[in-house]
């Protein structure tokens, strides 16, 4: 229900029709009340967002969020706020709460469309795997915090509810194999390697008892033990046979039933228009699938071109293939260690860091600092190449670049510049950790994650690394064949999930047009498997920015300032693509 606070600004009395004044004051007192009743009670359902957003009210609860009774609530909260938002006039609004306005109506309806769609029955892949999630928690290193008594008493809390959420997973995905709505086969034998890694001998190999092993100040002798043999109770008598049981379970049930000749979603019941969905909730445009096959395959052409300007410059004789084959295969690529690779990734940053101050206003950059970690082991192997953690409200947790160490050979030199431009600075963490600064904007603005706009301006901060002064002809090589990858991504994902492709077509198709191992091939093509439609966001989105970028700079000519035009970009947080466009559109009109 909606609390008093709302439903009493719902019910103001109609200002007289000459005071345009209170009316508007009306309409925006209750849009902001709905935005942050909205915000507590999304929080209070779904207890885990407050925890990694630094807010830790709720750090003892864990409820059931796998259960049909969770997705009715949840249903009944987005209608029960778009209602709320159908009794305000938007014309009475300032700019600012109608920008608010528009977005957070967007949200709520692809929030209710995607409901629609069966995903609970598929609870499970190796990137989505809670069972890692709650490792990553209970080993103090994430968002859950261990600082105190109470802290570690509620953490406990949530260990103990841990087995009604791993025989829910096990329920949805029976009926998932009653439907026909399954998982590739492929990609749940890594998720079952990912259990096993938890379900140790030796509990003080846990990742679950990395906090009992070392306690901060301040917490009594006494506190310790009885602290530890709880933890050590829960383990071996609520979590870990938990694990055991989904371990056991994924291999003498849901395996064998999951899929073998198929990969797509679009082969599942309803799959192809299941997919178009997706495809519209991560591009957030109406493209269509074959428009988005279209548009990956002529990237795929252009960017091939822009490979063949750099072999030019570094003078190399030979083919396409060849260059491919030199920067995959010669040594002066290849990182010796991992510690090598992670000192590597953090001079560049630093380097980077030096001279943000040509593409940005020192004003715009966030005040929470970064981190680069290595990717933990236990997951490494089915991790992307890197990715970004937000740093938590309070500023008690930095943001965090976490860079895949695996298979060196893999992982070469020239791509940590792109890598870094997009996971770290200026990508991922002035946008992530600068939006959720921007304490005017309503919380579900600040902390709101729309792929297209996130994963695009991310993308497009690889392309800036020249503007920089940050690249050399192998780091811009290294750039473009990261743009080449999403590029390819839209080729793949459409050709997986709506033309049937295999994952060996997939991997042929990679193998011919970028230079990459086989692991990465093999990690990037179960990605699209398991996340279908999240890949296109990155290039459909980076095309739209660059795309804006372009039409600023024809309209404005020397008046254009490209530090101006990325705080247009990054001053209202993440935007829908269309939205985004209508700001820039109106910028431009203000500066001509």
């Amino acid at each position: 229900m909606l609390s008093t606070s709302v439903m009493g600004l719902s019910a103001c009395s109609p200002a007289p029709q000459d005071s345009s004044v209170v009316q508007q004051q009306q309409a925006s007192q209750l849009l902001a009340a709905t935005f942050e009743e909205y915000s507590h009670a999304l929080m209070a359902l779904e207890p885990m967002r407050a925890t990694f957003r630094g807010q830790h009210q709720y750090n003892d609860q864990l409820p059931n969020i796998f259960s049909a009774e969770h997705r009715e609530r949840r249903r009944l909260l987005e209608e029960e706020y778009l209602a709320v938002l159908n009794r305000i006039n938007p014309e009475l609004l300032n700019a600012d709460d109608r920008l608010s306005y528009r977005i957070f109506r967007y949200e709520r309806e692809m929030e209710l469309a995607r409901m629609a769609h069966p995903e609970h029955l598929m609870p499970l892949n190796q990137f989505y795997n809670m069972t890692n999630t709650w490792a990553m928690l209970g080993s103090g290193t994430s968002a859950q915090p261990f600082r105190d008594v109470r802290d570690y008493e509620n953490w406990a809390a949530r260990m103990e509810r841990i087995p009604v959420l791993i025989d829910e997973m096990i329920t949805n995905m029976n009926e998932g194999i009653a439907q026909g709505v399954t998982q590739p086969r492929v990609l749940m034998e890594r998720v079952q390697t990912q259990i096993a890694a938890h379900l140790v001998d030796d509990l003080q190999e846990s990742l679950f008892m990395r906090p009992i092993l070392s306690f901060p100040e301040g917490v009594s002798e006494a506190d310790q033990v009885r602290l530890a043999e709880r933890y050590e109770t829960l383990l071996s008598e609520t979590v870990l046979p938990a694990y055991q049981r989904l371990f056991d379970y994924l291999e003498r049930d849901y395996i064998p039933a999951s899929r073998t000749g198929s990969y797509g979603i679009g082969s599942l019941p309803g799959g192809q228009a299941w997919y178009q969905f997706l495809v519209q909730w991560h591009t957030t445009t109406p493209m269509t699938v074959t428009e988005v096959h279209e548009v990956g395959l002529a990237e795929v052409e252009r960017i091939q071109s822009a490979i063949q300007a750099v072999m030019d410059e570094v003078e190399f004789e030979g083919s396409m293939e060849a260059f491919f084959v030199f920067t995959r295969d010669d040594p002066q690529f290849h990182y010796s260690s991992r510690e090598e690779m992670l000192e590597d990734y953090r001079a560049f940053a630093a380097k980077v860091d030096a001279v943000s101050d040509r593409l940005f206003f020192p004003e715009m950059l966030p005040q929470a600092d970064y981190e680069i970690r290595k990717v933990e082991r236990f997951r490494e192997r089915s991790a992307s190449s890197g990715s970004y953690s937000r740093p938590s409200e309070d500023g008690s947790r930095p943001g965090i670049f976490y860079l895949n160490t695996y298979d060196l050979p893999s992982r070469p030199t020239w791509a940590k510049g792109a890598l870094t431009l997009h996971e770290a600075v200026p990508g991922h963490h002035y946008q992530i950790a600068l939006q959720q600064e921007l304490t005017h904007l309503p919380d579900f603005r600040r902390f709101g994650s729309i792929t297209a706009y996130i994963e695009g301006w991310g993308l497009y901060s690889e392309s800036l690394g020249d503007e920089l002064g940050v690249y050399d002809a192998y780091d811009r090589y290294g750039a473009l064949i990261a743009e080449l990858w999403r590029a390819i991504r839209l080729v793949v994902d459409t050709g997986i999930h709506a033309k049937g492709w295999s994952r060996q077509e997939v991997l042929d198709y990679m193998a011919a047009n970028a230079p990459v191992g086989e692991a990465r091939r093999v990690s990037e093509a179960e990605r699209f498997m398991a996340l279908p439609g999240q890949a296109l966001a990155y290039k459909i989105g980076q095309l739209h920015i660059q795309s804006l970028r372009d039409r600023a700079e024809a309209a404005l000519g020397e008046g254009f300032d490209v530090r101006e035009f990325h705080r247009q970009v990054l001053k209202n947080g993440s935007l829908p693509l269309a939205i985004l466009e209508e700001e820039i559109d109106a910028w431009i009109a203000r500066e001509m």
